[in-house]
C-alpha cells in the first residue's frame, strides 16, 4: 500500500467564485491537502520562485492553472514553469473554461500534465476538483518537494 503524504497545491485562479468552489471541494474531500491561492500569473511566478512576500511559502507539489489570467496569461505561466529546471517537475493541471482546441493543443505542447475544462454545474465542478486531488494524491507518485532526481 502506498504511503500517504499531504501535498501542497497551488491554485492560480482570478475568479473568486471558482476559488471558493475549489476550496470547498478540498475542504469536503476526505484528505486535507494544503491549498494556496494566487490570482494572477505574476503572483504565481513569484510564489513558485519564492520571491518577495512568498519567500517562506512551500514549493507546491501540484499546480492548478487557469489560462485566462490578468497581468500574465496562464499560457505564459505554463511556458515559464516548464522552461525552468527548478520548476518543470511540478505537475500542472490546466483547469479552465476554454474548450478551444487551440488552447488544448498549446497547453499540451507546453507540457501541461492534464487539461480539464471547468464544468459550469456546481456539483460537477466539485466532483472534478476532488477527482484531480484524489488522482494526484492516491494514484500518481509525486517527487518529494524540492528534490531533483539528478541532483
Amino acid at each position: 500500500m502506498n504511503e500517504y503524504r499531504f501535498i501542497d497545491v497551488l491554485l492560480v485562479e482570478d475568479d473568486p467564485g471558482d476559488v471558493l468552489l475549489t476550496r470547498e471541494a478540498f475542504e469536503h474531500n476526505k484528505v486535507q491537502n494544503k491549498l494556496h491561492v494566487v490570482s494572477d500569473g505574476e503572483q504565481a511566478m513569484r510564489f513558485l520562485r519564492q520571491e518577495g512576500e512568498y519567500a517562506d511559502t512551500p514549493r507546491p507539489d501540484l499546480i492548478l492553472l487557469d489560462l485566462n489570467l490578468p497581468r500574465k496569461d496562464g499560457r505564459e505561466v505554463l511556458e515559464d514553469i516548464k522552461a525552468d529546471a527548478d520548476l518543470r517537475s511540478i505537475p500542472v493541471v490546466v483547469l479552465t473554461t476554454s474548450e478551444a482546441e487551440e488552447d488544448i493543443l498549446r497547453s499540451y505542447h507546453l507540457h501541461a500534465n492534464a487539461y480539464v475544462t471547468k464544468p459550469v454545474d456546481f456539483d460537477q465542478f466539485i466532483k472534478v476538483v476532488r477527482q484531480i486531488d484524489d488522482f494526484f494524491v492516491s494514484v500518481v507518485k509525486l517527487p518529494r518537494t524540492g528534490q531533483r532526481p539528478w541532483a
